[in-house]
This record gives structure tokens, C-alpha cells and sequence, in this order.
């Protein structure tokens, strides 16, 4: 596994940098990761798993964190109309707790790289931690989200998918409103949480700290 440690200047980067370098290396499908929702006290880790075109570019990309809800949305609908392949994969608030939200983010990676019909040959990788994805070639980048592509077009298409499914979780959660926060420990998610407790879709690993300090002394 190669690993890049490139940062953010003041400058501008070329986010096609990383693509371009990797097709004059030889490789023909190239593959961006990244996850959303490793923060939050309720419902799924989301990665996803965007091959870009090589002959196009898609503008306004970057890292989902930057870009408001409206922006977001649209490109996600210019992504999986126009990426040569694209995946979101998700890991539980049961599969969290199992096996920590790192493990668990690792999965949903990975299994968003294999719902990819079309098989990269390299992955870039949000991070530096190589998530252990079946692909040969992996290159983790810090900040990737902001650096490459298909990186920021993962980072995207995973956010978007993420805070849709919370929506509609909170529909079977009112009381929590999901649909506000998205999951994430805000003041009104956890006044939320001493009124109603905990649900089925809270990741209990994140929640004994708060839950001990909430008991009557």
C-alpha cells in the first residue's frame, strides 16, 4: 500500500491530480472512497465508491463538509448520472458497536467497493489508514475529500445518501429528530435522549459515558 501525506495549501488544488498521475501510471479504472457519519450517536456509518470518467470532469467537486445541502444534492444527481461506476455501502449501529466505529467504517468501505460493477484497479482512499479493501493497489490520502476527484465525489455521494436515510429513520423516530441532526450529539439530540432513552438505532458503544453521567448520584 502506497500512502499520501499531501495537504491543503492556500492554493487552489488540481483534484484531478491524483486520477491524472495514476493513468499515466498505467492504471485504467480508478476508484474514490470515503465515508460520512463516523461521528454521530445514532444510526449507520455510509462509505462510498465513485469511478469517474477518465474523458470528463464534473465542476464544483469537493469535500461534502464544504458544499451546502442544495450543492450536495445536485451533484450528487450529476455523479451517479455520469460516473463510470458508483456504490454506497453502509455498516449498522449493531456492527459499530461489534467491532468499533474505525472496524466498522473499514467495512462499509469495503463493501461499497464491491458493489462497484465495474472493478477498480486502484483506490484512493480518504484518510491513512488502509481500510483493507480487496482491490490490489490502495493509496490512502490525508484529506483526500479535498484533494482528489473521486475521492470528494465519494465523500458526497455517501453524505447525501447518509443524511436521506436518517430522514427516513426519523419517521420511525419522531421523537429524536433525526431529520434536524442528522444523528450527530447535538444539545437537542441528547436533551432527546434522557426524555426517550435510547433507540434500536443508537450505537450504545457511544452512549455508556453519557448514560453513567445521566444516573442520579
Amino acid at each position: 500500500m502506497a500512502q499520501s501525506t499531501a495537504k491543503k495549501t492556500g492554493e487552489q488544488p488540481d483534484l484531478y491530480r491524483f486520477e491524472q498521475e495514476a493513468y499515466r501510471s498505467g492504471f485504467l479504472t480508478v476508484c474514490g472512497v470515503d465515508e460520512a457519519g463516523r461521528g454521530p450517536l445514532a444510526g449507520p456509518v455510509c462509505a462510498g465508491a465513485v469511478i469517474l470518467r477518465r474523458d470528463e470532469r464534473i465542476e464544483g467537486l469537493n469535500d461534502s463538509k464544504k458544499l451546502s445541502k442544495k450543492k450536495r444534492e445536485a451533484l450528487y444527481e450529476e455523479i451517479t448520472a455520469r460516473a463510470a461506476g458508483w456504490s454506497v455501502a453502509y455498516a449498522t449501529s449493531e456492527e459499530i458497536d461489534r467491532y468499533n466505529i474505525l472496524q466498522a467504517t473499514f467495512l462499509a468501505m469495503r463493501r461499497a467497493v464491491e458493489g462497484l460493477q465495474l472493478p477498480p484497479d486502484l483506490v484512493l482512499v480518504d484518510g491513512n489508514q488502509d481500510p483493507g479493501l480487496s482491490c490490489e493497489h490502495t493509496i490512502t490520502i490525508v484529506h483526500g475529500d479535498a484533494l482528489s476527484a473521486s475521492v470528494a465525489a465519494a465523500s458526497i455521494l455517501a453524505k447525501v445518501s447518509r443524511d436521506r436515510l436518517m430522514e427516513q429513520l426519523a419517521e420511525q423516530y419522531p421523537q429524536y429528530e433525526l431529520q434536524v441532526h442528522k444523528g450527530y450529539p447535538t444539545k437537542r439530540h441528547y436533551e432527546r435522549l434522557r426524555e426517550f432513552g435510547a433507540s434500536p438505532i443508537h450505537r450504545r458503544s457511544f452512549l455508556k459515558k453519557f448514560f453513567q453521567d445521566d444516573e442520579p448520584k
